[in-house]
């Protein structure tokens, strides 16, 4: 079908472990240069080159000049949901030899508690606030996307969410987005966003430079009790 024309060609620029980790470092949706993500995915300069041209003219990255540097970032918001959700699969399908779908040991205790996902909150703290709206029926579930009830309008509009804005966005209004680590999901998509953009604007969450890992602030952490009822 001509729909899965595609598939491999997207398939073959993720096959690759070194472009792999450079997209996975580029989900907090970040500009960085050459020389980092080559130094990130342990490769040399020149291989990183090779790797991110195959990236950029598979139109997974897009690349900005900037003097003399080159900066890459995401090329948008779909690229880091499929990386994402390639993520998850990793870990829910078992390989023919059994391991462990566990996080790593390795993994700091932050990263899964609260993190980035591209543009909107993943973690722990992301899949406690995704199950709170579904039990207050601020959300409805309907295949992998959320719908918002009446209900969920009225307390999203106190929330400073512009319904009407993340609607008129071109990707997914509200994806239900797998968590890597926790194999549940949380709320993605242009919704996701918004509500990231809202913690971040009243304080409730401190974002990291460079990193995808997020601090809850105290503020944070009682609003987030009084408004969803998460611990």
């Amino acid at each position: 079908m001509d729909d899965d024309i595609g598939i491999p060609r997207i398939a073959g620029l993720l096959a690759d472990p070194a472009r792999a980790t450079i997209l996975r470092t580029l989900i907090d949706g970040t500009m960085r240069p050459a020389g980092e993500l080559a130094y990130t995915a342990n490769i040399s300069a020149q291989s990183a080159s090779a790797h991110l041209t195959k990236l950029v003219d598979g139109g997974l990255l897009i690349v900005e000049a900037q003097g003399r540097h080159r900066y890459f970032r995401l090329a948008n918001a779909q690229v880091a949901d499929a990386v994402e959700s390639l993520g998850s699969l990793s870990v829910a399908v078992r390989p023919r030899a059994p391991r462990s779908t566990l996080p790593s040991k390795s993994v700091p205790v932050q990263f899964l508690h609260a993190r980035t996902c591209y543009d909107h909150l993943a973690g722990q703290s992301a899949v406690q606030v995704c199950e709170a709206m579904l039990k207050a029926r601020w959300l409805a579930q309907e295949e992998r996307d959320f719908r918002v009830t009446r209900l969920g309008e009225k307390e999203l509009a106190a929330l400073d969410i512009d319904l009407d804005k993340a609607r008129r966005s071109r990707r997914t209004f509200a994806r239900a987005c797998v968590d890597l680590t926790q194999r549940r999901p949380h709320v993605g998509g242009a919704l996701g966003a918004a509500l990231l953009d809202v913690y971040v604007a009243r304080g409730w969450i401190l974002r990291t430079r460079r990193s995808r890992v997020v601090t809850i602030t105290p503020k944070g952490q009682e609003a987030f009790r009084r408004t969803f009822g998460t611990n």
